[in-house]
């Protein structure tokens, strides 16, 4: 069996950007990923200003004083944030305020408590260091630094970076587009009378949703029968527009397993026994477009287990990094965090495991009872992942490996 590890290595390996980018509103590029970077044409801030309400003035005109409380200098002028500023006449102070430009020939700010203001001027109880609670033009951003690069996935932050050098729009490469369906003659939907021997398709809930966070343009193909003729025709049209196809169920190589055959007789596929719990079979390929001279020539399919918690653990592992890398994000594996393990599991498994965990009120980590891939109620407790090595017994109280749930979905 392949190591995760290597399956992940593997699937990276073969991703490529797709094709294509547009130029969106910077309100609307949430989640979208960079094509070209962004590249500032100002200083931030674009002047000196005052970091606090107070009264701007020269050092030099207080440094001499022993007692700043004898110093009395009048106030010369007012400044707002978003009005000129006229310079600083020497022996004078300007009332001024957060965020408003310093003038020309100050030097330094006095905050406001540290100043007694009456009709004879600003008396000060405060001898400032020269800069005191000025931020400099440039302090944070230097006009022509690259301050998102390209490959870059814009969070709010990254919008409100963009924002602060004056960028309306950005070029983010385009939308992957990802056609899903689900296999399996045993799935029934929500809302629709559940026969003997069936059960409500829930995967289709988790994996449309978890593929919505990813910012993809998704096309469900819904449930479709359990033939392989059905599946090949699925299989053909999907490819046409899209840049990968996903599948849930049906990977295995059983009689009623049609989903390798039929991705076999279109394109190509690995069957991976990847050594992982939950999740073991996972489907890796591609599906020839039809004409073959379409961009690529062929959709990437991947082909994940039916089991609802394999699922889900399969598409956060390694779904979500191939399609961010699709998308051209760098950035694509989650941060993984040392934390204590409040349990103990007396032994390991043969495979890595993938434990159902959340974060307790003392800051450990306590696992859910049933970790069976059936259990989804264990997502919806869990905080996360714990990643425990093959054949590794957890004592309490040791440093275990956890992914959160929160780097996953993102």
């Amino acid at each position: 069996m392949l190591s995760t590890a290597d399956a992940l290595a593997t699937l990276l390996a073969a991703a490529r950007r797709v094709d294509g980018a547009q130029t969106v509103e910077t309100f609307e590029a949430l989640g979208r990923v960079l094509a070209t970077a962004v590249v500032s044409t100002l200083d931030v801030p674009p002047m000196r200003t005052s970091s606090m309400d107070g009264y701007a003035v020269r050092a030099a005109d207080l440094a001499g004083a022993s007692d700043a409380s004898a110093v009395t200098l009048p106030v010369s002028q007012r400044v707002p944030a978003g009005q000129t500023a006229e310079p600083l006449a020497a022996g004078t102070v300007a009332r001024i305020f957060t965020g408003a430009t310093v003038p020309p020939g100050a030097d330094t700010i006095v905050m406001q408590e540290m100043v007694r203001a009456d009709h004879a001027g600003a008396t000060f109880s405060h001898v400032p260091p020269e800069g005191e609670w000025i931020t400099q033009q440039g302090a944070d951003i230097r006009r022509g630094s690259v301050i998102l690069p390209a490959g870059t996935r814009l969070t709010p932050q990254a919008l409100g970076l963009a924002a602060s050098v004056g960028s309306a729009a950005l070029d983010v490469v385009r939308k992957v587009r990802v056609a899903v369906f689900f296999t399996g003659d045993e799935l029934t939907m929500p809302g629709e009378p559940l026969r003997p021997g069936a059960i409500y398709n829930s995967n289709r809930f988790t994996l449309r949703a978890l593929l919505g966070e990813l910012g993809c343009d998704v096309t469900d193909l819904g449930i479709v029968p359990d033939r392989l003729d059905a599946t090949r025709e699925t299989l053909r049209w999907a490819a046409r527009d899209h840049d990968l196809i996903l599948t849930c169920g049906g990977v295995s190589v059983g009689e009623e397993d049609h989903v390798k055959p039929a991705v076999e007789a279109e394109g190509r596929i690995s069957m991976w026994q990847i050594a992982m719990k939950p999740g073991k079979p996972l489907a890796f390929g591609a599906v020839r477009r039809e004409p073959a001279d379409q961009s690529g020539g062929e959709a990437f399919f991947i082909g994940l287990p039916g089991n609802p918690v394999s699922s889900f653990c399969t598409f956060l592992l390694f779904v979500r990094p191939f399609i961010l890398r699709l998308a051209g994000a760098e950035a694509v594996e989650p941060r993984v965090y040392a934390m204590r393990a409040d349990f103990t599991q007396k032994k390991g498994d043969r495979r890595n495991e993938f434990l159902r965990a959340r974060v307790n009120e003392a800051g450990g980590l306590e696992v859910f009872g049933n970790q069976s891939s059936a259990v989804l109620t264990s997502t919806v407790w869990g905080d996360g992942l714990i990643d425990n090595p093959p054949n590794h017994a957890i004592q309490a109280g040791e440093t275990v490996r956890f992914i959160p749930f929160s780097e996953l979905m993102r």
